[in-house]
């Protein structure tokens, strides 16, 4: 297993955290490296069984983890596309395979505007960026003025061990260990930043952020757990339906983080990164 290393650096004047395993190609190398982008409200600790069996990046995007999360970002996907692209050359990355999940879905701005930097892309019971979503019951929340700052100022361990219940097919909470990592990370520039980026995206602009998914022709793997309580799973199929060379695999045991519940999702997405051909 390729060793997880973590790194500290500056992009735009602000700190940046990041982990990475394996040794990037060389310059002037066909290969990709694989790109993990994480959602809300946590950081990159999703991701280290993936890099482990992988290799790749695996950054905490503005606002989350241990990158900046300073007042004078808006937090919304467009910042985070321009953000991914300068990650990429910061890191020396001139092309990736690319793996998002829920808000991790800011990467797929940056694949449609520069489609060639992404050899791969696999979707993981992402924010829709697709027509006719509505935002559920806690991001409705968190939208509303005075409302959210309310809801985030109460998010405690113990409350967010309650709500995660309903996030995972596994009984109980979702682990110990996931609700240490957002709780550990989860101050006010965290919260700040959810909230700047849920009420910049209402409906119509999640939908015209995926304007052009159709012309994302690399291979595409969409996994989507059915009992996911955020993303009905239609959008799973939409995102299939998108995307012209996409698989679609559904897990019907599986919550909103469905390698959690379904462990080894991770070596399917790992076995679909290495298999194809650039």
């Amino acid at each position: 297993m390729p060793e997880v290393s973590e790194h500290t650096g500056e992009l735009d004047g602000l700190p940046v955290f990041w982990r990475s395993a394996g040794s990037p190609p060389a310059a002037g190398e066909a290969g990709a490296v694989p790109l993990y982008l994480h959602g809300v409200p946590s950081n990159s600790d999703e991701w280290v069984g993936f890099l482990q069996r992988s290799g790749g990046v695996a950054p905490d995007l503005p606002g989350f983890g241990r990158s900046g999360k300073p007042g004078s970002l808006r937090y919304t996907i467009e910042e985070y596309d321009g953000f991914l692209e300068r990650f990429l050359e910061l890191v020396g990355v001139a092309r990736v395979r690319m793996v998002v999940h829920d808000w991790g879905a800011v990467g797929l701005a940056l694949a449609q505007r520069r489609p060639e930097l992404v050899q791969q892309l696999v979707v993981i019971n992402a924010v829709p960026f697709l027509p006719g979503y509505r935002w559920h019951r806690i991001a409705r929340v968190w939208r509303t003025p005075g409302l959210g700052e309310l809801a985030m100022g109460t998010l405690t361990r113990p409350v967010l061990r309650f709500v995660s219940r309903e996030s995972n097919v596994t009984p109980g909470p979702m682990p110990e260990e996931w609700l240490r990592s957002v709780t550990d990370h989860f101050d006010q520039g965290t919260q700040r930043a959810i909230l700047r980026l849920y009420r910049s995206s209402p409906s119509g602009v999640l939908e015209a952020a995926g304007a052009r998914l159709d012309r994302l022709t690399m291979p595409a793997l969409v996994v989507w757990g059915l009992k996911d309580p955020y993303l009905p799973a239609r959008f799973g199929r939409a995102y299939a339906d998108a995307l012209p060379h996409a698989q679609l695999l559904e897990l019907p045991d599986a919550g909103h983080w469905p390698w959690l519940d379904r462990p080894e999702l991770v070596e399917r997405v790992v076995d679909f990164l290495a298999s194809e051909a650039p």
